[in-house]
Parts: C-alpha cells; structure tokens; sequence
C-alpha cells in the first residue's frame, strides 16, 4: 500500500491507497505520539471488501451495501462506476486523483490540527451525466462510537446532545436552503481523545454517522442536491465544499481549541468595538431625534459603535412592506442620513445599519418592478414566510442588484458595521435543471467576499433570525455571528456554552437586553448578564432610556473592563469550568463564574464553601486572583471560591514573574 502523511501541529493524518487501486482508505489519524491505526482484520463474506474497509471516499459501484459518498448516473440508465488510481500530487496540498468515465480526485490539506477535505468530479465521457449524491468527504473515526450533535430551533439554537451508536445510523442536516436552526453541521466524538467534523456549507446539508458491524465509526459530510440532482456535460468539473476533521488528545476543549484556531486563521482579524443595537428599545418606530437620545446614553457609558436596525428604509412600519427598496426614509430622518451619522460621530460612535438583502416583501417596489427576479417553482405561486419572499440569489442580474445596493449604500454613507440578516428559509425550488443550492450560495459567498475587499473597513455581522446560518463557511467571510435571537441570561447561556463547541468567541455576539426567558425566566443580576455577553463580542441592546443611573454606572465599569481583555477573549484558548467558562492567554486569564440558580442559592441550610478550579495554567507559577496570590497547582486542583449573594463573578487571573 502507497501511503501520505499528513502532519499537523499535534496530529497526523495517514491515508493509502491499495495495489489495487480501486480505492483510497484511512491508515491512522491521531496525536503524533499516539497515532490511532485502523485495521480491519479478517476474512469478509457475503459482501465485497470495499464494504468493511475503512475508506476515504466511497463511490457506488466500489462499495454497494455499506454508506457510500457518491452517486453518478449515466443517460443510459447506470449509477455504478469504478474509477481506479492513476496519479498522486503533492503541491500546496495532496490530491489523489482516480480515473475512469468518472475523473475523481480527493484533496487534502492540513492546517494546524484540522484537515480540510473536498473533492471534484470531472465528466471525461462523452454523454451528461447526473451527480445524485455527492459529499465533501467520509471521515473514519478510530475510536469511541459516542456522537455530539448541537440541535435547536429559533429561539433556542447549540442545543447539546448525544448519541451513543452500538451500530447503526444517524442523520442531521438542512433542507431550507440555509444552514438552519433545527441542527449545526458538526458532529463530534466523546473521550480523552475527541475527533470532529464540520462542513463548510450555508444551504442545504446532511451529515451523517454510521458505526458498521465491525464497531467502526463514519462520518459523511456534504451538500444536498435536489431530488434530480445536479447536471454534469462532458468536461464538466464539479468541486465540493470543504469539510474538516480534527482531533485533539486534550477531549471536548482540546477539540474546540483546535476549530477556534482554524477559525482564527481564517477570519480578519479585527478588535471588536462594543456596539449598541436600538431594534429592542424601538423595534420599527425609527425616529432620529429618539435614536440620538439612545445615541448618547450609550456613548456616555462607553460604547463605540451605534447601530440602527429594521426600519430606517422607505415603506417600512412593520414587516408587511419595505424590503427591496433600500432608500433611505426622509421621514424618519429629517436631516438625512448624513446628518445623522454626523451627530453620531460628534458622540464618538461609528454608525452601523441593518439590512436583509436576499429577500423581498410583495408590496415592494422591486416586486412590482421585477417580479421576474422572485424566486417560484415554475407554475407555482412563491411560499410566503413572515410576510416576504426570497429574490433568486442563482440569478447573475439578483447578485448584481444586491451588490450594487451594498455598494450605493457604502460609498454613499460613512457605515462601519453591517448587520446582514436572513429571515425565511429557502423553500421554493426553482428551476431543477439547474443546482439552484449551488449556485444561491456561491453568489452569497462572492458578494461577502466582494464586501471585504471593495469595502475592508466595514465590520460585517451575519444574521440569520438568530444562528440559521452558523457554519464554516459564514465564519471565513463575516467578521462576528449572532448565535440567537433569545439574549435572556440563562437561556443565552446555554446556548454560547453550545456555540463555543464549535465556533471560536471572536464569531460570537452577545448582548446586554432586559430579555426575560423563552425557557428560563428566572431573574439574574445585571452582572450577570453583562458577563454573560462579554463572554463573547459585547453589545447592549436594552433600552437605555430606561435604564436608572446605578444601571448605567453599572454597565459603564463593566464595558470599561472589557474594553481591557477584550482581545484576550478574542484570541485565548477557553475552558469549559464546572460553573463558569475560563480564557487563557499568555500569562493573564479571564474566568466568568455564573450562579445559574440550581444550587443552594439562598444559604438557608448549611453547606461547604463552593470552590471551582481552573484550567490552563502552569502548575509551577503563582497567580494574583483579586487580593489573593495561589500556586497553580493549587488553582488547578481547589480552584477559587465563588459562594455570597453575588450570582455571577469575573476575575482576572495573572502570572506572577
């Protein structure tokens, strides 16, 4: 068997190809001093090799009764092909490439401990053939058969769960066009070495783990194709999205570190300003004069940024009307928008604004204008969801018309920060003959790129009515996410300590609002809810207005604080706590501490003192807590003490020289 090593920081990655050259398959994956081999042994029967051994990419045809990656079918009626091995590369990355009517090549690359892994397909026949099924990858797990999976819904999203898979199968992924509320695409694996996959894709999606009668776990990752599947002509060449596996011999946080750094890497690089978000103080009565009085609330207690949400634009009193047309409402803003970004700036804020480009309501302008330009079944009247439609992204002309508004908006306008929001699903499914999944997201990616480059000083926020559009791929073009629309404290909780599996804290915005809780209504300081959101990118969305003086000296020393470990948050490695989520970077740490209410809270009976150790610091150095200097051994093992009436704590943990 011909083998390449694929060495990462901590792990390497073996794959091979067989003398046969009918497939490639895993050979070990793993720390470097514990490199995990699969091997499957013994004699098969009944079914061919291919279905018991651990392969890389599975081609129907090559494998038959076990999962398989991809599906192609000819015009004369066959789904089977069986390409053969013919060539390795090693250039900026590997690719095997394997040949027959079918052209294959498997890509790989390793950056720090992930591997990125996609795949294209190339028609070398002479007739059209039809992509039916068609992952970026199949990732064999060496060992555990425990799968965690982060499920959810509006409101509730990085829901944590698992599964355990004696044998068998199981399925998540999206059929809305986007990366959805129900699941994330991340599956990962339990235990002192923990293995993970995401995809790298903002439609539609399945992955799926399947542990086979040899206790062998596989996960398969990959786009959804429409039920006709995805036209291929002659000397056509299809390219997957990535997906990326991991591993780490440091378990769930060794394993989240990992994908926060990969996502670090692949994102700017940018320090977060603290904003302030006026849609739940005012929802869609915008008026300038209210705004400016928010305005300087919120710049009296330190923040930086001010951003003003739905409702700015002509045709826009609540959400029957409006989207399409991106003009600028004169009523709303007397002295225009210049004017008021003037104001602003005289505060000391950057000026933000809200905008949902992708959809349309059908009393708009553009509606009326092109109606041509809304996406329909052929015969069908278009799905209506909270009152709008979706113009069809697959359109070159759409792409242009939302590029050109962003573009006139930008150039027209000192805007700093965009929040860019997607409210509906993609239900309709257009014209089959064409990959409309594809080519919807492909003009998304071009323009957020586009936007980065043409306009590199403006802080890009993605929006999805909350987190249904968190993946991988989001992460590489957007500056931070919004992971719900639910900011109330203990929900919130729940659902950042599920975010930050997969996604780094930079990705992650969070606000200060006087939310009560779609699950959790239970009262919580406002101590606790602004460390809650400096977990994260800080942003306030109360309304201010309302806020008394002690609030708005509260949230002044608060904001003043982050402002101080901010890039710590942004860059540092996190450690889940048995009650709270610690930052650790070079000699300085940042640890929360939350009081989530279960406990003995009210100190009626006796109990011992509540002590929480640390993670991540260095055994043999001391530590300035507060007042206090500890060993690290100590803070490791007895931790720090978190009991009194306070229900939330943030402390600063420093290395003493």
């Amino acid at each position: 068997m011909k083998t390449w090593t694929l060495r990462g920081a901590t792990t390497s990655y073996v794959v091979g190809v067989p003398d046969h050259g009918q497939w490639a398959q895993l050979v070990a994956w793993g720390p470097h001093d514990g490199l995990a081999p699969v091997e499957v042994v013994g004699t098969e029967h009944f079914l061919p090799r291919a279905d018991v051994e651990p392969l890389e990419y599975a081609v129907r045809g090559v494998r038959y009764a076990a999962p398989v990656d991809l599906v192609v079918s000819s015009a004369g009626g066959t789904d089977e092909f069986r390409p053969v091995f013919v060539s390795a590369t090693e250039d900026d990355h590997l690719q095997l490439e394997f040949a027959d009517t079918v052209n294959l090549v498997l890509h790989y690359r390793m950056v720090g401990d992930v591997l990125e892994r996609w795949v294209s397909v190339r028609n070398d026949g002479a007739d059209d053939l039809t992509l039916h099924r068609h992952d970026s990858a199949g990732f064999v797990v060496p060992v555990g058969n425990t799968v965690k999976y982060l499920w959810g819904e509006w409101n509730s999203e990085f829901q944590q769960a698992s599964v355990t898979l004696p044998r068998g199968r199981f399925t998540i992924g999206s059929a809305q066009g986007i990366t959805g509320h129900s699941y994330s695409p991340f599956l990962a694996t339990d235990g002192e070495v923990a293995y993970g996959v995401q995809l790298a894709w903002s439609g539609s999606w399945e992955m799926s783990a399947d542990v086979d009668t040899t206790g062998l776990l596989r996960i398969q990752a990959g786009r959804v194709s429409s039920s006709q599947g995805i036209a291929l002509e002659p000397g056509a060449t299809w390219v997957s999205p990535k997906a990326v596996g991991a591993c780490s011999a440091e378990g769930a946080d060794g394993l989240a570190q990992v994908f926060h750094e990969y996502e670090r890497a692949a994102s700017r690089r940018r320090t977060p300003k603290v904003l302030y978000n006026s849609w739940f103080a005012t929802e869609f009565d915008i008026r300038a004069e209210h705004q400016l009085e928010l305005a300087r609330r919120a710049a009296g207690i330190g923040v930086e940024t001010f951003v003003v949400d739905d409702g700015w634009f002509v045709g826009r009193s609540d959400d029957t009307g409006g989207l399409g047309d991106w003009e600028v409402d004169p009523a709303k803003f007397p002295n225009g928008l210049d004017g008021f970004i003037g104001e602003l700036q005289e505060l000391g804020l950057d000026f933000g604004l809200w905008i949902e480009p992708e959809s349309v309501n059908p009393t708009s302008r553009l509606a009326a204008e092109h109606p041509e330009w809304i996406l329909r079944t052929p015969g069908l009247e278009p799905v209506l969801i909270r009152n709008q439609l979706l113009l069809d992204l697959s359109r070159d002309d759409v792409a242009e018309f939302i590029w050109t508004t962003l573009d006139r908006l930008l150039s027209s306008y000192d805007i700093k920060y965009l929040k860019w929001d997607a409210n509906r699903p993609r239900l309709d499914s257009g014209d089959q003959r064409r990959d409309l999944d594809g080519l919807v997201v492909g003009n998304l990616y071009r323009i957020l790129e586009r936007l980065r480059s043409q306009h590199p000083d403006v802080y890009v926020e993605g929006c999805a009515g909350g987190g249904a559009r968190v993946d991988l791929g989001m992460a590489a073009r957007v500056d931070t996410l919004w992971p719900s629309d639910n900011t109330a404290p203990l929900d919130r909780l729940r659902i950042q300590e599920g975010f930050r599996t997969g996604f780094a804290p930079h990705l992650m915005s969070s606000w200060v609002t006087d939310a009560v809780g779609t699950h959790d209504g239970r009262e919580r300081s406002l101590d606790f809810r602004f460390h809650v959101a400096m977990a994260g990118v800080l942003g306030i969305g109360a309304d201010l207005s309302r806020w008394t003086d002690d609030q708005l000296k509260a949230a002044t020393r608060h904001i003043a604080q982050y402002k101080g470990f901010r890039e710590l948050i942004a860059s540092g490695k996190v450690y889940g706590l048995a009650a709270g989520v610690q930052y650790v970077g070079e000699g300085r740490s940042v640890v929360f501490l939350w009081e989530t209410g279960d406990g003995n809270v009210r100190g009626t009976l006796p109990t011992r003192r509540r002590r929480v150790p640390l993670a991540g610091l260095d055994p043999a150095k001391n530590y300035r807590v507060g007042d206090e200097v500890h060993p690290g051994s100590y803070l490791l093992q007895v931790g720090v003490a978190f009991d009194g009436p306070a229900d939330s704590r943030c402390l600063i943990v420093e290395a003493l020289d």
